[in-house]
């Protein structure tokens, strides 16, 4: 078996068509108006390197979250999460951060050495891990806080265009994205994305489309607003651009262990509906390739496997494979039996019906941990401890 599927992409289209435009973001032109998500554990070097194989190099695709505070003090993990693949041109980082100086460090940090092309701020995470301490979802609900940070990174960033990406606020009693909109242009954010869920929603339930065209709507004509939520599929996307007139789409679950809805997203905004609908055999290199790249960023096979072994449910979700044969694709050490493993597979299989659906997490309605006092006074300065930051990257 080759580890290598065919990434064979046409000549790319002008940029643009009569119904969408490319996506500005300071500087840069994205076409199509695609962004892969942050995702913790999931969009690191390789899973970017695997999406931009697909896509022919087109797109713009995130770093999983950074801790400002860890980055600032080099830790060695953070150190590792922000290594870019040569081929990865931009260059994009998200930052999280409770601390406006600490945020501005980061920042800065970043545009002095070069570290790369684009930064965005992480003001959606709604793990509880990360909004008992006030960061993520919870922050925006502290208006002046969530302008001194943005004011800070902005401020600190030079040349290098800072975007913003938010939900729609802690809970339906609670919403947050609007303000937190108007504050962003206001502070001189060159993008905003909206993932149409609450904090309390996590991930479960339908994304609000309706609240990404609001807020299309609140935003200045100049400043590209992106949405996120329930696109499965290359159909999705363009629905959504249609349905809400935003500039751009942030794909996130809908591309685990499915790279190559980055092709389909380059087809259909060039006019092209022949999507990708591989054969079981084109799923297995794909899943040896994520593999390989894990191994060697890592500079261990053995633990670029072990790694990897999150992916399996996704690449095979929809496809005949067999308890057992899933739990020792699941189980693997190495690239030899991996690639054995998925051999025993019948290799023929079509596309399964109803593949595209949702995957990851869905769960919804949940409690959402804050700081103690939190929603007492929205626009009270927020103290937050030392700890806040102290974790290592990766949400």
């Amino acid at each position: 078996m080759t580890t290598t599927p065919d990434t064979t992409q046409a000549t790319p289209a002008a940029p643009g068509t009569p119904e969408f435009a490319p996506l500005h973001i300071g500087p840069m032109q994205v076409w199509p108006p695609v962004v892969l998500a942050p995702m913790a554990g999931i969009t690191n070097a390789p899973f970017r390197t695997l999406c931009r194989e697909q896509s022919g190099g087109r797109g713009l695709y995130v770093s999983e979250m950074i801790t400002t505070r860890a980055l600032v003090e080099r830790n060695a993990k953070t150190m590792q999460l922000i290594k870019f693949d040569p081929s990865e041109k931009p260059r994009s980082i998200q930052l999280y951060g409770v601390d406006p100086e600490t945020v501005g460090k980061a920042a800065r940090m970043i545009s002095a050495e070069g570290l790369a092309d684009h930064i965005d701020l992480n003001f959606g995470c709604p793990v509880p891990k990360v909004t008992r301490k006030g960061g993520g979802s919870a922050l925006p609900y502290k208006r002046n806080l969530l302008r001194d940070i943005l004011r800070q990174a902005v401020a600190n960033a030079g040349d290098l265009p800072v975007t913003m990406k938010m939900r729609k606020g802690i809970d339906d009693d609670h919403l947050t994205y609007l303000d937190a909109g108007r504050i962003g242009a206001e502070e001189g954010v060159s993008a905003i994305a909206l993932h149409g869920r609450t904090a309390a929603q996590h991930y479960g339930g339908t994304a609000d489309w309706s609240a990404i065209a609001r807020l299309r709507e609140s935003v200045p004509a100049g400043i590209p607003v992106l949405g996120n939520g329930d696109i499965w599929s290359a159909d999705d996307a363009v629905r959504m651009m249609r349905e809400t007139g935003c500039d751009g789409v942030v794909v996130g679950r809908g591309c685990l262990g499915r790279p190559w809805l980055f092709k389909d997203l380059v087809s259909i905004f060039e006019g092209d509906v022949d999507y990708a609908r591989p054969t079981f055999d084109y799923v297995a290199r794909a899943m040896v390739r994520h593999a390989q790249l894990l191994g060697e960023w890592l500079g261990d096979e053995a633990r670029g496997v072990i790694d990897f072994r999150k992916h399996v449910a996704w690449y095979t979700k929809g496809f005949s494979v067999g308890s057992e044969l899933r739990v020792r694709l699941a189980g693997s050490s190495s690239l030899t039996e991996l690639a054995e493993t998925l051999a025993q597979v019948d290799q023929e299989q079509s596309w399964p019906i109803g593949a595209d659906g949702p995957r990851g997490r869905t769960s919804g309605n949940n409690r959402v941990v804050l700081p103690e006092g939190w929603l007492d006074d929205p626009y009270e300065c927020a103290r937050l401890t030392e700890d806040a930051e102290s974790d290592t990257s990766g949400g």
